[in-house]
């Protein structure tokens, strides 16, 4: 018998009991991740950094056989692909996003926190711009981030909004599903890739024939599934969904760099009609040991909308931060500069996650640096995008 078959009666499910011990000790924590690798000690991310959790290492074998404890019947598909994405029920009050795969030393995983609770707007702070967003009729809006910056939680949260105050068809397409909701004021129907569909863009392809309202789309992996989101938007319907970018600027490149040159145009001109806004998010360590988002926020204006078409990316940056009185946009800069000024966040947590930590310090010192050749022409440009953002 080869190590990668599996005789379920076999299993003692010893190792999975140690790793729920592991597991429960960084809830009671308030850890985020629990890392587990072969050849090494367990870590867990606790207020973003990883603290040893065990004693000794867990053997390869030892991983191995973990790995099959907690897969069960889907090991084979793990050796298949190489890597499994799951949702792991602990108990009732607590449920992990898994991702588990093969790496030099042997299996690794990871486990996420996945909050029983969809956290408020109040208690993530998020700004009123987002629960505008959540009021659209139609369009595309993007939250983008690394790994771990929290776009899960906004998103649901975002959707949770939606769900309390109107009444519409959800569809939400996702790989796992993460957040579970409950139809309160609309009808949700949850999808997970894998499990309840092939492929995100089968899912999506199949969305439009479902009469949905709002459709959320776990990640925009491929051009395919960029070209049928866009389509949706197009075609009436509100879209959410997340990008692995850290800004609106590399946002707009990513999308457009998916498609070949010869369609780079088209895709170009699709994209500024249809997007409304993108979140892009960065978790900060706050002064209390916890942490915060800061947020870049781009509000479509008819400026954005030009910017995009023509091709002016590297003005984006600028526009955003031009817009913020009118239009409630920020740049990363400017919400931690906020951030800060209201004590929440150190001046050194500040400045290392600053776009220019220069400026920052600067504006820090009370001094204007963000004077720009486009400035002479600000009040004009914002009193002709003034009442476009029509948000009833």
């Amino acid at each position: 018998m080869s190590q990668y078959d599996i005789d379920i009666s076999s299993l003692t499910f010893e190792q999975l009991k140690k790793i729920r011990a592991y597991l429960k000790k960084m809830v009671d924590v308030g850890g985020s991740d629990l890392h587990i690798k072969a050849n090494s000690v367990i870590r867990a991310r606790i207020d973003g950094d990883l603290v040893q959790f065990s004693g000794g290492v867990l053997s390869k074998d030892d991983a191995l056989t973990f790995a099959k404890e907690l897969l069960k019947g889907r090991f084979s598909e793990f050796v298949e692909k190489k890597e499994i994405d799951l949702v792991y029920p602990f108990d009732e009050r607590n449920r992990f996003r898994v991702n588990m795969f093969f790496q030099v030393d042997g299996i690794s995983a990871v486990f996420r926190v996945i909050p029983l609770q969809i956290p408020s707007f109040e208690e993530l702070h998020l700004p009123e711009i987002l629960r505008k967003f959540t009021r659209l009729q139609r369009g595309l809006i993007l939250v983008t981030g690394i790994t771990g910056s929290g776009k899960s939680t906004t998103l649901a949260t975002m959707i949770n909004e939606i769900n309390l105050t109107r009444k519409k068809h959800i569809i939400t397409i996702e790989d796992p599903v993460e957040f579970v909701h409950k139809d309160r004021g609309c009808i949700i129907n949850q999808r997970s890739v894998g499990q309840d569909t092939l492929s995100f863009k089968n899912a999506l392809r199949a969305a439009l024939r479902e009469d949905p309202d709002i459709i959320l789309v776990g990640e925009m992996r491929d051009m395919e599934t960029i070209n049928l989101a866009l389509h949706a938007a197009d075609t009436g319907h509100l879209v959410f969904s997340t990008l692995h970018t850290i800004d609106a600027k590399e946002t707009v490149n990513r999308i457009i760099a998916q498609f070949p040159t010869d369609e780079q145009p088209r895709i170009r001109l699709s994209l500024a009609s249809v997007i409304q806004g993108v979140v892009s998010q960065r978790l900060i360590k706050t002064v209390d040991k916890k942490r915060r988002a800061a947020m870049e926020i781009l509000v479509k204006t008819p400026r954005i909308e030009k910017l995009i078409m023509e091709n002016r990316d590297y003005e984006l940056s600028d526009a955003i931060a031009e817009g913020r009185e009118h239009y409630k946009s920020q740049t990363f800069d400017q919400s931690i500069l906020d951030l800060y000024n209201e004590g929440i966040i150190s001046q050194e947590a500040a400045l290392s996650n600053a776009t220019s930590a220069s400026d920052l310090k600067l504006k820090m010192n009370g001094l204007n640096t963000t004077k720009s050749s486009a400035d002479s022409s600000v009040d004009v440009k914002v009193q002709e995008d003034e009442d476009i953002f029509d948000l009833k």
